[in-house]
């Protein structure tokens, strides 16, 4: 190169004289016209063919010419021109002797040819819908940076020669830079969208796509949302729409099928080992081996599913996620350059005669270095977050869609609350595994750079700062493994509390009927305890690291400085090695900090990978349990052939030997005892169990009506058109048909009206009628009918059967298979199949059954005998009997619930003040303003989550640190002052010694030096632990107290509280906020406090060395307290709105579990799937700006932070001459640091005000309307009370809430001790408002209830719940004992257990189970049939045995043997006692005292029933609708 510039009369390429030994630096005219010119050019031409593949395999859209790319072309070719201008110019000038000017001929060449090329880049990237081009921008700055220094020459030529000598040559070549300059401003803006761009997925898109990739890097395009959030509060509406590559549809199309096929591997791989197991079954000798051994694969198969499934994400997200490591590396190699350049920095201090430029030049260099390593941080960080947020929504989406496919047996092992604990607290553990998986790797790599640096400074001595990290690692690495199982076994508790709390939400009523909120309270307070203890155990062992890794940088400081001098006493530590190696040290300080965090997070994050690889490797349902043939006109439509069922794999099977053929448009009636196998038929048919041998055909679509009615929170219409399109006409004929026309009528918004989350404001018989109406309106082939006239009156259910099931009904040409207990339809069946013990054991029409004189017969004849005794009683009236008589026969038969509609809408609507009044009088009287409400308001129901706006109020932060208490409150912040004091002095300590003076080429007493070093370090070490402690301990505490107050808070509510908030509002509560409690806060005010104290002593230290940086530190300061308040108040905005659309996510999670044998019977998957994806994208959107705030935050904080560094180095070089080494070289090496403090300090603030949002959010429910007091202390109440019995309403009336219409209107009434009182009525009559009064459930509007002279109003809640018993219609039975279930809180020995378990005719049925009455309940009691459940609560009244019984309907879901024999059981077992019937079923109170008919909350008629009938009134005529009359 040199010869090539000496033959055009150059100076050689590099002249050290010229370049740094010089006061005035310039480079030689060669480097200037060579190195400058083909640099940017060899950069485009090389790069430029690997870019082109680039946007081959990136085609985003063809792009119109716009303006700005006109400008762009333009200006390149003005700058091509310039060139071969130039080098025209030359030929023409210097023709002759053109060989000595090669130099000036080829760049000129070489750049008009590089600007062709751009410009032909530049159309590539718009023709290819590049929009923003990082590649041609750094071609840009790499030109105009390299034409800088000849603009320098140019323009000191000007100054020294004047303008004139050259005016042209210096005029074009200032207009060449101008013209690049231009080239790169434009660059840095955003081409419009391509043509083909699909238009933004909402009204408010991501102006993300927008941006150009300058406003990318420095997170510019997200200033105004910031802006926007703090002139006025961010609703959800304000949110942008989710980026099209970040919806789970786009997430989850490719991601599913990858899952399937890792599935099907998996099974392929377990297969022989279950033919192994299969074909050893036999082998009597072995069977525990072949036991252990399938164990053991199955746990094998968990893990390997854990580890499939990390091993598809790193697939589907690993190349984008690469492009952030690139990132961290570049970040990396910037922050092991600042440490060289400050070690020149301070060599310069110390050259008494070097130049000053060289001191502005390293300043300088420091400032940008900083300033880059923080860009590449953050859009490293940015990746990691976008990663995480696609795993999050892919792990959600893959736990949903396994949920849709659970076996029951995966079901019982899977509760709701672990599926909502994985897809809240696991996701989130993955997606820190996300954020921090990098460090695992990258943290040994930097420590070892460190050290590999510190042996140029220290030589061997860094071998003892290597030995100190040899010691603290293995130390960790065991915190970490402690640590790892102590997580394990806190989220196994915390999965036991969710799961409890699940169960406690559905079942409330339940529980404030019979009293039992405190013993689940304590069994909640149990796991709890447990979780707590072991995140104690784990915050301790957390301080222990935290302590070791924060004081390791001392700790390596302190060894390699002692060996260091203990060597040699020649070994002298001057400022540069001092202060260099402590720059060093601080950035060892970040990977050895990181590194147990990153292990502890890995390690979590595996646990997470086994928890949710267990779960998406539960059984599925096989699809060819159950052929799927089109519809045929002719042959079966159902079949099922020699088939044997159970419910598990292991399980015994619950149906054998079934073989039924069911012709086309049949009516077939399944007949048996409770636990006979009814319900496990049609769940055979839908595929629901686990098919052993056989094999069953259903042709055509399937409509399911389960035993227990599953509602959706959603409107009725909604309800019962199940996702079809509405047709008018079909939907009134299915509405009417299904006598749902009378309830719509009640409703306040017709079928418009909200229904509550388990179709909470409906009656039982409501909730099936609007179960079945769906069915119908689906218009299926096949009907699968379980029992759906069980919770219905017999006039209602004789309307239903004639109008919709029966031979003339709707479904009339359908296939219908309906499993009843009222033997009054079975003559009406086309096929009667009678199930004993799981077996058909008779199958035939009505008359073949009974003339085959078998055991059905025998049951009619034995029946109807028993009733034409038991109805003589009762014809002392003049009552038709001839007639009505063999009607009555029949009807009395009937096991279908004899509830008109008259469990009524009340019942349950209870409380919910946003539900009407059931009262149909006076319905338009009532003119109160909140009455005049729009179709759509009067029919809500159910509150959203709604978000608190503006900052968190101060009341919170009190109450959080009330929590903690002062006593702990003090000592956290002298531990903290006494932490950063230390840390002040020893490091002020060592530039004391880095100044001292050398004598004899020695310092002197380096050993007390030394000494007193040591002292100040392990003082500031066992400082940090106690304050780490100290907060983990406060924060646990705070914690406990919160949780505490929020489960008494939510069990004090009263019932209209959970009608109206969703239980996944509830539960995001008790495990997203209490998780927040649990950990981030206390993490969050550790982190805050540290770098607020150590900011505090870099200030001092660099106000110590250059008190002028207070002239920059002062409007630092000011600027930084207006960020934090104007970048707070949208960053706890977003984490509201984030919170608040978690909860629909939840909600939605927990329905889909308990109706997904719905979902799939109508084939309703999709539509579901897609509501859970919307959902969790909405969740999305409020998350995306979250993050991203932090970015743009630190981003720009960390930029003017870096000021702050370029005024302390500025300052101590202009200083120079007063200043020592070592005050220098402490202030810029703690200069570097405040970036990154002032930084953590606004994002750890941010990070505990959003958190403390969670104490706001548990503190929410603090204020919400209470019930009245449990107990009353010092009360009078007799232990035995009540000893009689004796009920008196006087002037009692009752309201759902003021405004609405009385449910019970001056009801005055005396019921003597050991009455039995039948209450009957239609619908909204007030019958079940009746018994919530009782009971306090709501409590009265006016007058009072006296039981044995004691007004209840006046005693505790529990005082009388207590010591009243109701058996509800609807059975709740929760996780646990079946002993639990009965008397939780173990108040009788186990020989009164048994006895009532005998008196409900359960016993034979406990003793068969292998735990007897430990057997264990399944979640919802759904191992039990549906009367097997009614039965525990009945046995649940035995055992309580008080003197007042209320029943509402406790026989409804029980054969007709069964119902008998309860029925004789409630006459012996309570004939002592008050007896209030709810009677559904009217020939079940024939026999009582009195019966009282209610009509709109009034008492219409009361008398004996003979007494009734024979008056002819309305009891008269509902009893003649039942046969009875």
């Amino acid at each position: 190169m040199d010869v090539f510039c000496s033959h055009s009369g150059l100076d050689p390429l590099w002249d050290w004289n010229r370049t740094w030994h010089s006061s005035n630096p310039d480079l030689t005219q060669c480097f200037q016209n060579t190195v400058l010119v083909w640099v940017p050019c060899f950069y485009l031409w090389l790069c430029t063919p690997l870019y082109c593949l680039h946007l081959r395999h990136h085609d985003r859209g063809y792009i119109c010419i716009s303006r700005m790319c006109w400008a762009k072309t333009v200006l390149g070719f003005f700058l091509t021109f310039y060139g071969f201008v130039e080098s025209l110019y030359l030929l023409l000038e210097r023709y002759q002797e053109i060989q000595h000017h090669l130099v000036f001929l080829v760049s000129p060449v070489m750049r008009s040819l590089t600007m062709v090329l751009a410009v032909c880049v530049i159309h590539l990237e718009r023709m290819r819908g590049c929009r923003s081009s990082l590649f041609l921008f750094v071609f840009w700055l790499l030109a105009s940076v390299c034409s800088l220094v000849p603009l320098r020459s140019r323009v000191l030529l000007v100054i020294e020669e004047g303008f004139s000598v050259d005016a042209v040559r210096y005029l074009s070549f200032f207009l060449y830079v101008s013209l690049q300059l231009a080239q790169l401003v434009l660059c840095c803006f955003a081409d419009p969208p391509p043509d083909s761009a699909k238009p933004g997925l909402g009204k408010n898109p991501c102006p993300v796509s927008d941006a150009s990739f300058l406003s990318k890097i420095f997170f510019w395009w997200f200033g105004g949302l910031v802006f926007r959030g703090y002139r006025s509060s961010l609703q959800a509406e304000d949110l942008w729409t989710l980026r099209e590559e970040d919806t789970s549809d786009r997430i989850l199309s490719d991601l599913e099928n990858d899952w399937t096929l890792q599935c099907a591997k998996l099974q392929q791989w377990d297969r022989p080992v279950g033919e192994a197991a299969g074909g050893a079954a036999g082998v009597s000798l072995r069977p525990r081996l072949m036991e252990q051994t399938l164990l053991l694969r199955k746990l094998q198969m968990e893990q390997s599913c854990g580890f499939r499934l990390l091993h598809m994400l790193t697939r589907r997200f690993g190349p984008y996620f690469l492009s952030g490591v690139l990132c961290l590396i570049l970040h990396d190699a910037f922050m092991f350059t600042i440490p060289q350049v400050l070690s020149l920095l301070l060599g310069f201090m110390r050259e008494e005669d070097a130049p000053l430029w060289k001191g502005y030049f390293f300043a300088a260099l420091l400032f940008l270095l900083s300033s880059l390593q923080s860009l590449c941080n953050h859009q490293y960080l940015y990746t990691c977050f976008s990663v995480g947020m696609k795993v999050k929504t892919a792990v959600m989406g893959l736990v949903y869609r396994k949920s849709l496919v659970l076996t029951s047996a995966a079901r019982q092992a899977c509760t709701v609350g672990e599926v909502v604990n994985l897809v809240s607290a696991d996701t989130q553990k993955l997606m820190d595994f996300v954020v921090y998986f990098n460090a695992v790797w990258v943290a040994p790599i930097e420590i070892a750079l460190c050290f590999f640096f510190l042996w140029q400074h220290l030589g061997p001595s860094a071998l003892a700062g290597i030995a100190t990290i040899i010691i603290i690692f293995p130390l960790n690495g065991f915190i970490a493994k402690k640590r790892s199982k102590l997580q394990e076994v806190q989220m196994k508790y915390t999965d036991g509390r969710l799961k409890l709390m699940n169960e406690i939400l559905g079942g409330i009523k339940i529980l404030k009927f019979y009293a039992w909120e405190k013993a689940f309270k304590d069994r909640v307070l149990e796991q709890r305890e447990m979780e707590l203890q072991a995140l104690k155990r784990s915050q301790i062992l957390y301080s222990i690291s935290i302590a070791s890794f924060n004081s390791s940088s001392f700790l390596i400081a302190f060894a390699m400085f002692g060996v260091y001098v203990l060597i040699d006493s020649r070994n002298v530590l001057d400022a540069q090695k001092v202060f260099v190696s402590m720059a060093l040290i601080n950035i060892l300080k970040a990977p050895l900090s990181q590194l147990p965090f990153a292990m502890s997070t890995t390690m979590q994050a595996i646990v997470s990978l086994k928890r949710l690889g267990k779960f998406l490797c539960q059984d599925e349902l096989k699809a060819d349990s159950v052929e799927k043939a089109p519809y045929s006109p002719e042959g079966d439509s159902l079949v099922i052939e020699n088939g044997t069922f159970s419910w598990s794999k292991e399980g015994p099977p619950c149906l054998r030997r079934v073989s039924v053929r069911v012709p086309r448009g049949s009516l077939v009636a399944v007949v048996g005892h409770v636990g006979s196998g009814k319900s496990s038929l049609l769940s055979a048919l839908l595929g629901e169990m686990e098919k052993r041998s056989g094999r069953v055909t259903v042709r055509g679509s399937v409509a399911y009506v389960p035993q227990q009615a599953w509602i959706q929170n959603a409107s009725m219409r909604e309800n019962i058109l199940f996702g079809r399109e509405v047709k008018d006409s079909w939907y009134w004929k299915v509405v009417e048909a299904c006598a749902l026309l009378p309830d719509l009528e009640i409703l306040p918004a017709g079928d418009a009206t909200e229904i509550g989350e388990k179709g909470l404001n409906l009656s039982g018989g409501q909730k099936q009628r609007v179960s079945l109406a769906r069915a119908v309106y689906c218009d299926r082939t096949v009907y699968l009918l379980d029992d759906p006239l069980s919770a219905v009156d017999a006039h209602v259910g004789q309307h239903i059967f004639d109008r919709v099931i029966g031979p003339k009904g709707l479904l009339r040409d359908k296939t219908r298979i309906l499993v009843t207990h009222g033997l009054s339809y079975l003559p009406q069946a086309d096929l009667i199949l009678v199930m004993v013990d799981g077996e058909i054991t008779e199958m035939g029409s009505y008359p073949e059954l009974l003339g085959r004189l078998g055991g059905f017969a025998e049951l009619i004849r034995a029946f109807v005998s028993s009733e034409s005794k038991e109805s003589s009683a009762h014809r002392e009236a003049d009552v038709q009997t001839h007639s009505a008589g063999s009607r009555r026969s029949a009807s009395r038969l009937s096991l279908t619930d004899f509830m008109p509609s008259s469990r009524d809408l009340s019942h349950e609507q209870l409380i919910s003040g946003d539900t009407c009044s059931t009262s149909l009088q006076n319905r338009d009287s009532v003119s109160e303003p909140h009455q005049e409400l729009d179709q759509g308001e009067k029919g809500r129901l159910t509150e959203a989550d709604q978000a608190h706006t503006g900052r968190v109020k101060l009341e919170m932060y009190r109450e959080y640190f009330r929590t903690i208490g002062l006593m702990l409150i003090l000592p956290i912040v002298f531990l903290y002052a006494f932490q950063q004091a230390a840390s002040l002095s020893y490091n002020y300590w060592l530039s004391l010694w880095a100044d001292a003076p050398v004598l004899n080429g020695t310092q002197t007493h380096a050993n007390v030096k030394l000494g007193v070093f040591g002292a100040l370090g392990f003082a500031q070490g066992v400082a940090i632990f106690g304050t780490t402690v100290a907060i983990s301990v406060g924060g646990i505490r705070a914690s406990r107290h919160l949780h505490l107050d929020l489960l008494n808070n939510v069990l004090r509510s009263p019932m209209a509280f959970f009608e109206r908030c969703p239980s996944g509002n509830l539960l995001n509560r008790f495990a997203k906020e209490v998780d927040a409690i649990d950990c981030m806060i206390p993490d969050g005010l550790k982190m805050m406090l540290n770098y607020l104290f150590k900011l505090l002593e870099v200030c001092i230290i660099v106000l110590m060395a250059t008190p002028f940086v207070a002239v920059v530190i002062l409007p630092l300061a000011i600027f930084y307290a207006f960020v934090q308040s104007f970048y707070v108040t949208t960053s706890c905005q977003l984490r509201r709105l984030e919170s608040v659309s978690r909860s629909p996510i939840y909600t939605h999670f927990n329905e889909t579990v308990q109706g997904a044998c719905v979902i799939r019977a109508y084939g309703e998957q999709p539509r579901f799937i897609r509501e859970a994806d919307h959902r969790v994208d909405h969740n999305q959107t409020a998350y995306f700006p979250r993050f991203v705030a932090t970015r743009w935050l630190a981003v720009n904080l960390e930029l003017l932070g870096n000021v702050l560094v370029l005024a302390a180095s500025v300052l101590s070089v202009m200083g120079k001459a007063s200043l020592s080494p070592g005050l220098v070289g402490l202030a810029v090496s703690h200069s570097l640091q405040v970036t990154a403090i002032l930084s953590w300090i606004v994002r750890s603030w941010t990070d505990v005000e959003n958190n403390i949002v969670s104490v706001e959010r548990v503190k929410e429910y603090a204020d919400t309307p209470k019930e009245a007091e449990w107990t009353i202390e010092d009360s009078n109440l007799p232990e035995s009370w009540p000893e009689t019995g004796t009920i008196e309403f006087q002037d009692y009336g009752l309201q759902y809430r003021k405004g609405l219409d009385w449910a019970l209107k001056g009801i005055s009434l005396h019921i003597q001790e050991r009455e039995k009182v039948g209450i009957v009525g239609r619908t909204g009559a007030g019958k079940s408002s009746l018994a919530l009064g009782i009971f306090r459930i709501l409590e009265a509007a006016k007058g009072d209830i006296y039981i044995d002279g004691v007004n209840i109003a006046k005693i505790g809640l529990h005082d009388l719940r207590s010591r009243i018993t109701i058996i509800p219609q609807d059975p709740v039975l929760f996780s646990g004992s079946l002993r639990i279930n009965l008397d939780p809180f173990d108040a009788y020995s186990d020989q009164e257990v048994w006895s009532a378990l005998e008196l409900a005719h359960l016993k034979s049925f406990v003793l068969t189970l292998p735990d007897k009455l430990n057997h264990e309940c399944a979640e919802g009691g759904e191992n039990l049939s549906l009367g097997q459940r009614q039965l525990v609560c009945l046995a649940r009244a035995l055992l309580r045995k008080t003197k007042v019984l209320v029943l509402d309907e406790a026989t409804a879901a029980v054969d007709l043997e069964t119902d008998n024999l309860i029925q004789s059981t409630i006459r012996s077992q309570f004939e002592d006692c008050t007896v209030l019937t709810i009677a559904h079923r009217l020939n079940t109170i024939m026999d009582y005292t009195r019966v009282m008919v209610m009509e709109r909350g009034h008492i219409v008629e009361m008398d004996s029933p003979s007494q009734l009938i024979a008056q002819r009134g309305r009891f008269y005529y509902m009893c003649r609708e039942a046969g009875l009359a």
